[in-house]
Order: C-alpha cells, then structure tokens, then sequence
C-alpha cells in the first residue's frame, strides 16, 4: 500500500463530512488535504484509542519528532511520506502542524473548561489551525481567507461538541465551559449521568445559536476572489449546519445517543453546495 493509499483510506474509514468534500477537489489538492486529514486521525486516534495515558504521550512526543522530520526531509510514516511533497507547494507551516499535536495533548492535560475563551483556546489548536491549513490546500488569493478558514474551524468545532456532548461526558471529558452549565443550572453530574432537562435544552439552544453565529461570522469574512477555491470548506459547512438543524429538531437529545447524517445526504449537500459555486 503507498502513503497515499494508507491516507486515503484512513479518511474513507472515518466517515467524516470533510471526505465527501474532498472528493470534489482536483487531483493534487486531494492528495495533499487526505494526507492532512489522515494525520489529524492519527494524532487524534493517539488520545482517544489509548487507555494509558503515558503511552499516549510517548506516541505524541513521537509524533512531534516526526513532524519536525518531515520538515527536513526526513519522515518515515506512511502520511508524513504522504504529506511532505505538499509542504512547500501549499506553504503548510510547522508551526500549525505542531499546534495541532498541542491541542491532542490538552486532551490528556485537562477534562473541563472554565468559560468559552478557554474552551476556544482549544478549539484553535484543533480545528481552527486546522482550518488554515485546508485553505492554504484549497487556494487563496487574499489574507482574510485565511481568517475565515480561522472561524470556520472554530464553527465546526463548536458542531462537534454539541453532537458529542453525551459521548465525551462518557470518557470523562467535559468542553461545555463550566460557566456556562452554571449559568443554566445544568450540572457536570447531570452530563456524566446523561439527565436531559429544560434546562439542559436552554444550554444547547444557547450553544447552537453560537455556533451558527461563528458560521456567519465566517461567511462575511470570506472575499468573492476566493470563494470557488474554498468550496470544499462550504460543503462542509452545508453538512455541519445541517446537523445543527437536525440537533434542533430532535429537542437536543444528545446525552444518549449521537446525531449524524446519512452518507448519501452528506454527499447531496456537498453536490448541491459545489454546483452553486
């Protein structure tokens, strides 16, 4: 199997909104955000696959060293092999390669956030740079793009806490800001135990609304010269607010069970969204 083969089928494995939109992109460009993406798994899949917290560790301290390798032309894992004939092309700095393994390692340093800017501090690390690096893969002309990717990743990440509410509170993890649970008299007891209330319904319309406030936030930011090159962010986009949608309609039930979208509509959405352009 070649490193772009491994890459391509650690995204297609996944099953994530952001590979139906990929499938859209030109061949290179494709190349180049699996390989991306697939790093982001593993990294990912390091924290929440392994049961001992030290070998977690060990496993991103490796990875750190690898990514700092890569940099020198000297990689040996299937996706730093992947990646690295993209560096240069696309300008994918390290900084925000390494930024991302930071963000895989507040996973294993904290469970709860205090209040939003901190639980935004870790949404930058494991979206929003992410964010910056897809858009440099998809193109741009203009340095608000970047700051659009910037918020967009922040959107999504903000998405994903909301669909997984039940699930993280189940590992133990937290990232609705405490603040926030005590501002609507929801308790970390009443996560943990999965207790759906009025007052938890409040919580999550309050988190829902700003999510899709990051959303629009991010489409104004977005110049026209760029749109077309960013269309894969916007399909994704289309399938992430849909799910938003879909957490409304369902009264906020996500203590229990884990909301999501068909395949065969995440790739109409991403359809519809690319053929508008």
């Amino acid at each position: 199997m070649s490193p772009d083969e491994y890459c391509q089928q650690k995204a297609a494995q996944s099953g994530s909104s952001f590979y139906y939109a990929f499938l859209f992109l030109p061949q290179e460009r494709r190349r180049a955000i699996t390989a991306l993406y697939a790093f982001c798994r593993e990294v990912d899949d390091t924290v929440d696959e392994c049961t001992d917290e030290s070998i977690a560790r060990v496993k991103l301290a490796w990875w750190r060293k690898e990514i700092s390798g890569m940099y020198e032309g000297k990689q040996s894992h299937p996706v730093t092999l992947a990646l690295q004939p993209h560096l240069q092309t696309y300008g994918l700095q390290e900084k925000h390669m390494q930024a991302i393994i930071d963000g895989m390692e507040m996973d294993l340093n904290q469970t709860r956030y205090l209040d939003f800017p901190a639980m935004q501090r870790y949404c930058w690390h494991v979206a929003s740079v992410v964010g910056i690096l897809s858009a440099s893969i998809f193109g741009h002309t203009k340095p608000e793009t970047l700051e659009y990717a910037e918020k967009l990743g922040l959107a999504f990440q903000l998405t994903n806490i909301i669909r997984d509410v039940g699930e993280d509170a189940r590992k133990g993890r937290i990232y609705l800001p405490i603040s926030e649970l005590q501002q609507f008299n929801v308790t970390a007891a009443d996560l943990l135990n999965a207790r759906h209330s009025e007052n938890f319904e409040n919580l999550m319309k309050f988190q829902v609304a700003r999510a899709q406030k990051a959303y629009d936030e991010a489409f104004a930011l977005l110049p026209a010269a760029d749109r077309r090159a960013q269309r894969p962010g916007l399909m994704m986009a289309a399938i992430y607010r849909t799910l938003l949608s879909e957490v409304e309609a369902d009264g906020y039930h996500v203590l229990n069970q884990r909301i999501s979208l068909t395949p065969i509509r995440k790739l109409w959405l991403a359809w519809k969204t690319y053929i508008r352009g």
